[in-house]
C-alpha cells in the first residue's frame, strides 16, 4: 500500500523540480530582456547626446508661431522654387541637395523644413494639412517670398494641392516628385503610432536602423552629408511631431479628396514608371492633369525618392516644361 504513495511523492517531487527549473529559466529570460532593454536605452541616450553635438547647422531659422523653422536658400535666379519634403524625410534640405545643386544655377531654390523635420523645432500643434500649409506659408512670408513654383515629394502632393488652392495668387506652378494622390488606395489604414513611439523612446529604433540596410548605399551623396542625414534621422524619426502627423495621414488624405489643381496652373508630375505598391499609380496622376491647360505626367525608372538618382533629368525636364508653359 505504501508503494503508490511513495510513487506519488516521487512524481510530485519531480514535478516540483521541473516547475522550479522552468521558473528559473523564465526568470533568467526576463532578467536578460530587462538588462538588454536597459543597455539599449542607455546606449541610445548617450549616442543621441553625442550626435546632437556633431549635427552641423545649415540654412537659416525663420520665426513661425514662436518657434524656429529651418529654411535653406541656394541660387540667385529671378524665379523661385519652393521645395517640400515627403513624410518622414528627416533632413529635407540635405535630402534634396542633389536636386538643389541642379536647379540653383537657374533658380532661387528654397528648401523648407516643416516643424519636426531637419533643424526645425518640433511642435505640439496638430499636424493637419491646414496647419502645415499655413506654417510653410508664414515662413515664406517672413522671407518676403511672394511668387514661386511649388515642388514637392510624396505626401507634399496632399499638402501641395491644399496650398495651391489657398494661395493661388502666389503659386505659379506645381511640380510633384512621385507625389501622393488623395484617392490612392490604402491610405485609410490605422497606423501603429504607439508602437513606433515605443521603439523611439526605448532606443530599439536605433538598433533596428543600425542592423538594417543602408538607405544611402550606392547614392551619389558625399560621406559627410550621409553622416549628417543619418544623425538627423536618429533625432527626428518617430518624434512626437512626426507621430502626430502620422496620426493625421488618413484624415489629411480624405480632406484633400474634394480638391483639384486649378486648371490654369502649370502642373508637372514626375512619377515612378513601375510602382507595384500602389494600384493604378500612373492613371491616378493622369487623372490629376486631365483638365489642366498645361499639364504633363513624366514616368521615370527609379525608386520613390526619384530625386536621389534622377535629379539631373528632373531639372532638365522641369526647365523645358516651364519654357513651354510661358
Amino acid at each position: 500500500m505504501k508503494q503508490p504513495e511513495e510513487k506519488k511523492t516521487k512524481n510530485g517531487s519531480r514535478a516540483k523540480k521541473v516547475r522550479n527549473i522552468i521558473l528559473k529559466i523564465i526568470g533568467a529570460i526576463v532578467i536578460a530582456i530587462v538588462l538588454f532593454l536597459g543597455i539599449v536605452y542607455i546606449t541610445n541616450v548617450i549616442s543621441s547626446n553625442s550626435e546632437a553635438k556633431k549635427i552641423e547647422p545649415y540654412g537659416q531659422h525663420v520665426s513661425v508661431d514662436g518657434k524656429n523653422m529651418n529654411v535653406l536658400i541656394q541660387g540667385e535666379g529671378k524665379e523661385t522654387i519652393v521645395l517640400l519634403p515627403g513624410y518622414g524625410t528627416a533632413a529635407p534640405a540635405l535630402d534634396f541637395k542633389l536636386l538643389i545643386d541642379e536647379l540653383s544655377p537657374y533658380y532661387k531654390v528654397v528648401a523648407v523644413e516643416p516643424f519636426g523635420y531637419g533643424l526645425s523645432d518640433g511642435t505640439e500643434k496638430e499636424r493637419t494639412a491646414e496647419n502645415i500649409v499655413s506654417e510653410v506659408h508664414e515662413a515664406l512670408q517672413q522671407l518676403n517670398i511672394n511668387q514661386y513654383m511649388l515642388m514637392g515629394h510624396s505626401i507634399a502632393g496632399i499638402y501641395g494641392i491644399d496650398y495651391v488652392n489657398k494661395y493661388p495668387d502666389e503659386v505659379t506652378a506645381f511640380v510633384g516628385i512621385d507625389s501622393s494622390v488623395s484617392t490612392q488606395p490604402g491610405m485609410d489604414a490605422k497606423l501603429p503610432t504607439k508602437m513606433f513611439g515605443f521603439l523611439k523612446k526605448s532606443g530599439l529604433q536605433r538598433l533596428v536602423v543600425k542592423f538594417g540596410g543602408d538607405p544611402y548605399a550606392g547614392l551619389p551623396f558625399d560621406e559627410h552629408t550621409v553622416e549628417q542625414m543619418k544623425m538627423l534621422s536618429n533625432k527626428n524619426s518617430n518624434s512626437s511631431t512626426m507621430l502626430n502627423e502620422m496620426d493625421h495621414i488618413s484624415s489629411n488624405f480624405k480632406e484633400a479628396q474634394g480638391l483639384t489643381f486649378p486648371k490654369d496652373l502649370p502642373l508637372l508630375l514626375f512619377i515612378q514608371a513601375n510602382n507595384e505598391g500602389v494600384k493604378g499609380w500612373i492613371p491616378l496622376h493622369e487623372g490629376q492633369i486631365k483638365d489642366s491647360v498645361h499639364g504633363k505626367v513624366i514616368t521615370m525608372d527609379g525608386e520613390h525618392y526619384l530625386h536621389h538618382t534622377l535629379s539631373k533629368e528632373i531639372a532638365e525636364d522641369f526647365r523645358a516644361f516651364m519654357n513651354e508653359a510661358k
